[in-house]
């Protein structure tokens, strides 16, 4: 199986979208190495980076999954490293 590191960049501006939110990141649980979440009261958002490394269709459900709820955006970037398990 062939994996690649990646960082979804999410922003939240529906707090009611965190918990769902919170449910779909724990589903990818396996694949994830690292999170640091930022809330930024000043604009009443919420700035979350989500290093994982996982295989390509993983990471784009994933991202995909993220992004389709409300108030919510994620963008992904991709390591240019395959690596094979």
């Amino acid at each position: 199986m062939e994996t690649r590191v990646a960082l979804i960049g999410i922003i939240v501006e529906n707090v009611d979208s965190a918990e769902p939110l919170n449910v779909i990141l724990h589903e990818y649980g396996q694949y994830i190495i690292g999170r640091m979440g930022i809330p930024y009261r000043k604009r009443d958002i919420s700035i979350l980076s989500i290093a994982v490394d996982a295989p390509q269709d993983v990471i784009s459900t994933l991202s995909g999954r993220i992004g389709q709820l409300k108030g919510v955006s994620a963008k992904t970037a991709y390591s240019n490293i395959i690596s094979k398990e």
